[in-house]
């Protein structure tokens, strides 16, 4: 697959090999890859016929649907930079990233309508609306208008150059709108079928609505699960595996909340998914607990893959379940695995300030854990308005290229797979050392009381107090000879030795778009409240 100036003309090539194929399956609607490539022409023409011009901004928020599919790669091939925005970060941060981002066209459902009525989103940036669905009192055009606009006129010439803004999802900061261009998505998706080996034909279920134009772009013919796509370890399981086993489907994307879902409905209804032919999951590690048992569902030899990466540059690497089984144990952090084609990866030496330029210097001792940087086609170029963010997460190399930060900590073993132990402002600093969250909590996540632990500091910066949060199993309560049996267990390993103090608490706050990330700076500040309010939980 070579790279394309604009990545709405894989679907132009589908519909010329495979016409009648079924590109998205929505409930009782189905589409073909011919029909959906005419419903993407006639609304690329009604688009720039309603006012959209190559590099206008245009907002997106139409949940996963038929109707979502052809949008993207409509506003795609009328040149517009879609600016994507995850709603389950709430109004506040919406309209955060939507001043930030400002878009010139909002196009919504007319809930979104509504909320960006209400709560003034984009007040001064906006020159047009659209409202996918039953247009209400705030005027401008609906779908059927745009199509109307559209028939019988010929679409656009497909633009390079930059394709969309896609917000990150706010798990450890302020949501941040990295830049996305045609190139990417190519080299994105020219990667995916590589490693994967995906052939056209097949079905996928996706669960995140930007693999679900991966997968289509690909060739594969989503099926859309009904499900809120903001909260995907809500997800009914039975639905799921309904979807899966009644189209035979081949692929399963989901955040390693919904896998854990699927796999504990698994294990208690004795249910199978035996058209499994890969599973991938990623936005989070995923535990070997939630592995094992979704490996009892699919066939044998069916992977479970856990690519690494960052909205800011994805994919960086891969490891397979089979792989992660057949590692040593007890080795510092999680395996996320070698790195990706096409990509380099490298550790360097840890330091909070920018970096303005590469140099060998910056890299860490072989084995040790530093900071993970990226180089390679799918690393974003920039953050759109924030050259204080770039400043910090990009460097340049001296002939030119661009390497990305990724914030992660990790080390690399004797076989060049990556090891990630944590974010990078998540480490702990005391007076006498650096404690890094992943390695020490999995020392604690041993114990089978325990359903997760996440470990905090408490203090500045370099006079840290090391705290461990602990989430108990449901079948578990909280004890004070508990807490006296987890001190223990931390005082006899030398990555834990400094940790005295454990706090219960009652179910972890996480992220809003996989449902897995522990927003541990929320529980730092409970934890600190434990010390300076009432005491100890």
């Amino acid at each position: 697959m070579s790279e394309l100036k604009n990545i709405s003309t894989l679907i132009s090539e589908l519909a010329a090999s495979m016409p009648d194929g079924p590109a998205v399956i929505d409930g009782e609607r189905t589409v073909s890859f011919k029909d959906l490539e005419s419903e993407i022409s006639l609304l690329a023409a009604g688009l720039a016929r309603a006012g959209i011009k190559p590099g206008m901004r245009a907002a997106l928020l139409v949940p996963p649907s038929i109707d979502f599919v052809a949008l993207t790669f409509a506003l795609f091939r009328a040149g517009a930079v879609i600016v994507l925005i995850d709603p389950g970060i709430g109004p506040a941060n919406m309209r955060a990233c939507l001043e930030e981002s400002r878009p010139e066209a909002f196009i919504g459902v007319p809930k979104a309508q509504a909320a960006r009525l209400l709560l003034r989103w984009a007040t001064r940036s906006l020159r047009l609306s659209i409202t996918v669905g039953k247009n209400w009192l705030w005027g401008g055009f609906n779908l059927e208008d745009i199509k109307r606009l559209g028939a019988g006129k010929p679409a656009p010439e497909s633009a390079a150059g930059t394709a969309a803004i896609l917000f990150t999802s706010g798990s450890t900061g302020a949501p941040k709108g990295a830049v996305y261009t045609h190139s990417m998505f190519s080299a994105q998706t020219r990667m995916l079928k590589e490693y994967f080996r995906i052939e056209p034909g097949f079905y996928s279920v996706p669960t995140f609505p930007l693999f679900a134009l991966f997968d289509v772009a690909l060739g594969l013919t989503i099926v859309i699960p009904r499900m809120d796509f903001t909260r995907p370890a809500a997800a009914d399981p039975e639905m799921l595996a309904g979807l899966i086993n009644k189209y035979k489907a081949v692929q399963l994307f989901g955040s390693p909340a919904l896998l854990d879902t699927l796999g504990r409905y698994g294990e208690k209804s004795g249910a199978a998914l035996p058209s499994l032919k890969r599973v991938i999951s990623c936005g989070a590690p995923v535990s070997p607990a939630v592995i094992g048992r979704v490996k009892k569902m699919v066939p044998a030899g069916t992977q479970v893959f856990t690519p690494y990466g960052a909205t800011e540059a994805l994919p960086v690497s891969c490891v397979s379940s089979d792989e992660l089984a057949g590692l040593k144990p007890d080795l510092p952090g999680i395996c996320v695995g070698r790195t990706w084609e096409g990509m380099e990866t490298f550790i360097i030496k840890i330091t909070d300030g920018p970096i303005p330029s590469w140099s060998d210097d910056l890299l860490a001792r072989k084995g040790e854990i530093g900071e993970i940087a990226v180089k390679g086609p799918v690393v974003s170029p920039e953050y759109f308005g924030r050259p204080e963010s770039d400043a910090l997460a990009k460097i340049t190399g001296g002939d030119g290229s661009l390497y990305h930060r990724m914030g992660d900590t990790g080390w690399k073993d004797e076989e060049g797979r990556l090891w990630f132990c944590g974010r990078k402002s998540h480490r702990v600093t005391t007076l006498t050392r650096t404690l890094f969250t992943i390695p020490c909590e999995a020392v604690f996540n041993a114990h089978p009381a325990v359903r997760r632990s996440a470990l905090v500091g408490i203090g500045p910066a370099g006079r840290q107090n090391p705290v461990l949060c602990v989430e108990l199993q449901k079948s578990s309560a909280e004890s004070e000879a508990l807490r006296i049996e987890l001190l223990a267990m931390g005082a006899d390993d030398e990555r834990t030795k400094n940790i005295k103090t454990v706090l219960f608490h009652p179910g972890f706050p996480v992220d809003i778009r996989h449902n897995a990330k522990i927003s541990r700076e929320k529980l730092a500040a409970w934890a600190e409240e434990q010390f300076t309010g009432a005491g100890r939980a």
